[in-house]
């Protein structure tokens, strides 16, 4: 009877800690949509102004507005259990929302410049955000890899020549970063995105293309190199405006 009676407890013990443990994953996906619709909105939003395609600009500046409301209604505005405890969530909440009234009177105002700063700004809030309660998705290793490929596309400007052998290999060890950092992207994004002809030709065009710098330095080409690195300028521009 005692026997009967302890797996009874056990049990109901364990269908209260998975129900619970749904609960808390169901809210934190809920977030995460929620603040993808914002960031996916914002990012292009962002790649529009580097370009200075204005008008389309403020029409995803209004999407992120829009986006940005609905994460903080009564059905996905709610605080993940993730978050609780971490006092750096209502700070970026708050940041996030300061940023966005100063992108849109910015707009408004033909200031596109200030614009985009408040929106990368926005970006990094999020990303932070993320970073310190240990949650990750896809459009922060994205950022990550961009910050990789960044650091590589600057040797463009730094190696003038492969005689500098100090110089050399910090080029194929960014490389070599920038690849694995790619990798992770990869392993990370569901199978959805994973398939998507756009991601597969953005991660599987820049391996490619990284593959191409062991050559040039075997080889010492310079101008191999330097097409190499505009092509990944390219890449790592394209990742930032679609999944970043």
């Amino acid at each position: 009877m005692l026997a009967s009676v302890a797996r009874l407890a056990f049990l109901a013990f364990v269908l209260t800690n998975a129900a619970n443990s749904r609960a808390l994953a169901d809210d934190l996906a809920d977030f995460n949509a929620a603040a993808e619709q914002v960031e996916s909105h914002n990012r292009v939003a962002i790649g529009y102004l580097r370009t200075g395609n204005i008008d389309l600009a403020s029409i995803e500046v209004d999407r992120v507005r829009e986006a940005w409301a609905k994460l903080n209604d009564r059905s996905t505005g709610k605080r993940p259990s993730v978050f609780n405890g971490n006092v750096y969530y209502v700070v970026a909440m708050t940041d996030i929302a300061t940023r966005l009234i100063t992108a849109d009177l910015m707009m408004n105002s033909g200031h596109p410049d200030v614009t985009r700063d408040a929106l990368l700004a926005v970006r990094e809030d999020f990303y932070k955000l993320r970073k310190s309660a240990g949650i990750s998705v896809l459009s922060d290793c994205i950022y990550d890899a961009n910050l990789q490929l960044r650091y590589l596309v600057s040797f463009d400007d730094t190696l003038t020549d492969f005689g500098d052998a100090a110089a050399v290999e910090d080029l194929s060890g960014a490389a070599t970063a920038s690849a694995k950092a790619l990798d992770r992207c990869d392993a990370i994004a569901d199978e959805k995105v994973r398939n998507e002809p756009e991601f597969r030709r953005l991660i599987d065009g820049a391996q490619a293309s990284l593959k191409n710098i062991s050559q040039s330095i075997t080889d010492h080409d310079t101008d191999l190199l330097h097409r190499v690195l505009i092509e990944l300028r390219s890449f790592e521009n394209l990742l930032a405006f679609r999944f970043g």
